[in-house]
């Protein structure tokens, strides 16, 4: 994400860059605060974004005002939960301003019927309808052409707008912790991180009776509590992308939804497996063994109707050939992106797989 930096034409303005800014490098820096107002400090100097009233100490002050963060026992400066909260909706709203309107769909089947939002379709009256789904003009129209507008109205003169049949659906994020996630300089990690962030306050707001959850995968697999997800980060792991797959599955059997669906970001092939009692790593080339142990979970998620979408961040034809087998083997969907625009690819996605049930 970038910024041009110039004279703010007021503090108003100067206040919402600075947070901006102050809130991605939050990302970066995995939720350390004290780095990142550090960073935000250079940034303020190097662009002469800092006025005479208002520096480094007063966007301090202003945090601690607003609620955002606070400070410990030992003086330093900590994010709160509405911090957290602030940061989601951050995320949140950079990956739509980023993304095409008319891509983006609604909480909704195909079908009608149930108690979502009304309809435009109509249909005839039946007994136990609620009176609140009347189409007056329809009814007014039917009752014209029977009558020529004398009398008084029909029960066969009613019509009913339906409602859309909205569909829960619970979502597993599957996350690549590996050591190639910020390899050779590329970061790849904080639009990951980004992701989680804004998928879970797309739930959290809009869609309340849904579930998300992030399984972060590396050597080993392990869940994460959304209010962890802005202090994520990668470590010298391996990539064990069938432990991940299998904490997705048992998380998913839980989950009492219509739709289920794995979305998995990761930049690499898989190059571990547990395998008699321990983990049997190897770094070098697509290892048959490992390969098939982790196609059979594929295949697995397949048959568990579980809709599985990756999100390829490299563009190695030889790790992209691997997706391609493994999306073969799930019958998924996998799209292949750089990391500066894989935000927008899976928010996009998943709002458009609101609209399927998975069988």
């Amino acid at each position: 994400m970038y910024w041009r930096y110039g004279k703010a034409d007021s503090l108003d303005k100067l206040v919402r860059d600075l947070l901006r800014i102050y809130r991605q490098l939050l990302l970066i820096f995995d939720g350390d605060v004290e780095t990142s107002l550090e960073q935000l400090d250079h940034v303020g100097q190097r662009y002469q974004l800092w006025r005479e009233d208002f520096g480094i100490e007063e966007f301090k002050q202003l945090l601690e005002r607003s609620g955002e963060a606070r400070r410990d026992a030992r003086g330093l400066m900590k994010m709160t939960r509405k911090g957290e909260r602030a940061l989601r909706r951050q995320a949140l709203q950079d990956i739509f301003r980023g993304m095409d309107a008319r891509a983006l769909g609604e909480h909704r089947t195909t079908q009608t019927g149930g108690s979502g939002e009304i309809a435009d379709e109509t249909r005839p009256f039946e007994f136990g309808d609620s009176v609140d789904t009347l189409d007056a003009h329809r009814t007014l129209s039917n009752w014209v052409k029977r009558t020529g507008g004398e009398g008084d109205i029909a029960e066969d003169d009613l019509e009913v707008r339906e409602r859309e049949r909205n569909t829960s659906c619970a979502t597993v994020l599957l996350i690549d912790v590996s050591h190639s996630m910020t390899l050779y300089g590329e970061d790849r990690i904080t639009p990951a991180k980004r992701v989680a962030l804004a998928l879970t306050e797309l739930i959290l707001t809009k869609y309340p009776k849904d579930t998300i959850d992030v399984v972060l995968f590396g050597d080993e697999a392990t869940t994460v509590p959304l209010e962890r997800l802005p202090y994520l980060s990668n470590g010298p792991f391996h990539t064990n992308t069938r432990a991940g797959l299998m904490m997705a599955q048992d998380i998913l059997r839980r989950r009492k939804a219509v739709n289920r669906q794995i979305v998995m970001l990761t930049d690499g092939k898989p190059s571990a497996i547990h395998d008699d009692g321990g983990i049997y790593k190897n770094p070098f080339g697509l290892d048959r063994r490992i390969v098939n142990k982790t196609l059979e979970e594929a295949v697995r998620c397949r048959r568990r109707g579980i809709r599985v979408t990756t999100f390829m961040l490299t563009s190695d034809p030889y790790l992209q050939k691997f997706i391609e087998n493994f999306t073969e083997a799930c019958r998924g969907q996998a799209y292949f992106a750089d990391s500066a625009r894989i935000e927008s690819f899976v928010l996009v996605d998943f709002m458009r797989n609101r609209r399927r049930r998975v069988r």
